[in-house]
């Protein structure tokens, strides 16, 4: 099986609807793959019933914008927790809605230097959707800013721009427990990411450890050769599984869908540790 366990839909800062992503993951020649928008499940019944209909498996999922106890951006992968556990449920909302108003702070600093308004990054954002920097870079390209999203964040967006706002995130420790308290399977999504910035240190990897984490993003594009090799060692000392995924964002990254690809076996695992919520097979 060629399998995906890692992809956005426009409920987050993809560019294509929940099908969209399923009928993008059938022409790919994918087998299965997973929805995992940030800090929403918005997208799971649309996207089931696509890739029902296409014959592909479907893993419902999630991605959360944590926090590291140093300070640096963590993001975990939940797979098949209970979508209304309400432990889990109440810090993602605040998650969202704390993005939401930093968002705005952040369109009020470039509305300054820039043409861009609230009203032009909306436009950008659809129904329901957790609205994020992505979307500021879409009006930014909108406004001829810049010429793409990653354009964008290298020269405006960055965390080092005067136009940054930082927003609140779960602690990742807490962030991999709600996810086990909800029946999930937390995987620590492109943990070894130097090129999107600082990496957290060992000592963090082993207080999510402790804290529950049973699986590490292993190969995906922003993890470097010797980091994927680290990440394989660290696997095998604590028996955790590795996945492999393409962070797939439609036309917003350049990330193609199965260029990453997570084992069956390892599927298979993740199905027998969820209980929140399954894995649907056509």
């Amino acid at each position: 099986m060629k399998i995906d366990l890692h992809t956005h839909s426009n409920v987050s800062d993809g560019t294509e609807p929940p099908a969209g992503v399923a009928a993008a993951a059938a022409a790919a020649g994918l087998d299965a793959f997973a929805l995992t928008d940030h800090d929403s499940t918005a997208g799971w019944t649309e996207a089931a019933s696509a890739a029902a209909d296409l014959g592909l498996t479907f893993v419902p999922g999630m991605e959360i914008s944590c926090r590291s106890a140093e300070g640096i951006s963590v993001h975990v992968l939940s797979y098949l927790h209970d979508p209304d556990d309400a432990g889990l449920l109440e810090e993602v909302e605040r998650s969202r809605d704390a993005r939401m108003t930093r968002a705005e702070r952040m369109v009020d600093r470039l509305a300054e230097d820039f043409p861009i308004s609230w009203q032009r990054v909306a436009e950008h954002v659809s129904p329901g959707a957790t609205v994020g920097r992505p979307h500021i870079a879409d009006a930014l390209v909108a406004a001829g800013v810049v010429e793409d999203r990653s354009e964008a964040f290298k020269q405006i967006l960055t965390a080092h721009s005067p136009y940054f706002i930082s927003h609140y995130a779960p602690e990742a420790t807490a962030a991999v427990a709600l996810v086990r308290a909800a029946g999930g399977v937390p995987v620590f999504a492109h943990p070894v990411a130097s090129s999107r910035g600082r990496v957290v240190s060992e000592h963090t990897f082993t207080e999510m450890i402790d804290a529950g984490l049973l699986g590490l993003e292993v190969d995906h594009r922003d993890n470097p050769e010797e980091g994927r090799a680290w990440l394989r060692r660290l696997a095998a000392r604590h028996d955790l599984l590795m996945t492999g995924s393409s962070d797939y964002h439609g036309a917003g990254k350049l990330n193609r869908l199965g260029e990453c690809l997570t084992s069956e076996e390892t599927l298979d695992r993740i199905e027998e540790l969820g209980t929140g919520s399954r894995v649907i097979r056509p």
